[in-house]
C-alpha cells in the first residue's frame, strides 16, 4: 500500500514538473546582464542617405529604450534597432512573445537570416501603447518576406534555423521623435 502512494506521488510531481516545464517560454533577450548593450546595434535609413537617428540604451531598469526621431527627408524614412548575429535556437511552429511599452506607435518585429546575399527581413506588425507595458505574441510562421518595405512572397515562410537576429523597426511614415522599450523577449514552443 506505501508502495503505491509513493508511486502515485512520484507520478504527480513527475507530471506537475513536466507541465510547468513546458508552460514556460524560453528567454531570448531579457538585459539583465552588463554587457547587454553590446549584443544589439542600430540600422538607420542614413544606409541609404536618410537622416533618421534612431538610437539605443539599455535603461537603469534594464530594459532595451529604442528612441530617436524619424525623418522622411532624402528619401528617408526608417529607423531600427537589432540584435548582432548568433543562433537564436527558433523551430518551426515558435511563436515570439515581447513584453513592450511605448508611444502608440507601430513598430514592426523583424527576424534577420544568415544569409548575406539576401537582403529581406521577415516582419510582423507590433502596436504599442501608449505608456503601458504590453505582452505581443507574434507566430514566426505568419511573418511575411519584407525587402525595402515591399512583401516577397516569392522569398516563401521563413526557416526558422536560418534566423540569426531579432529586432524593432520604426518605419510608419509619420516623421518625429518616438520612443518604445522592451522588457524581455521569449519564445513558445508550438503545444506548450
Amino acid at each position: 500500500m506505501m508502495i503505491r502512494k509513493l508511486l502515485a506521488i512520484l507520478v504527480m510531481f513527475s507530471m506537475t514538473t513536466s507541465l510547468l516545464a513546458q508552460e514556460v517560454p524560453k528567454s531570448l533577450f531579457d538585459f539583465q546582464a552588463a554587457n547587454s548593450a553590446d549584443e544589439w546595434q542600430t540600422v538607420n535609413d542614413g544606409v541609404m542617405g536618410g537622416v533618421s537617428d534612431g538610437k539605443f540604451k539599455i535603461t537603469d531598469a534594464k530594459t532595451l529604450k529604442f528612441h530617436g526621431t524619424l525623418s522622411l527627408e532624402n528619401n528617408g524614412g526608417f529607423a531600427s534597432v537589432r540584435s548582432r548575429g548568433k543562433t537564436l535556437g527558433l523551430e518551426k511552429g515558435d511563436t515570439l512573445v515581447v513584453k513592450v511599452t511605448g508611444d502608440g506607435r507601430e513598430y514592426s518585429l523583424n527576424l534577420y537570416l544568415s544569409r548575406p546575399q539576401f537582403a529581406y527581413s521577415y516582419r510582423a506588425p507590433l502596436k504599442t501603447k501608449k505608456d503601458e507595458w504590453v505582452e505581443v505574441k507574434i507566430p514566426i510562421d505568419d511573418m511575411v518576406a519584407t525587402f525595402f518595405g515591399r512583401t516577397m512572397k516569392e522569398a516563401g515562410p521563413v526557416n526558422p534555423k536560418e534566423v540569426n537576429a531579432i529586432g524593432f523597426l520604426l518605419g510608419d511614415k509619420k516623421p518625429g521623435l518616438f520612443e518604445m522599450e522592451v522588457e524581455w523577449i521569449k519564445v513558445e514552443r508550438a503545444g506548450k
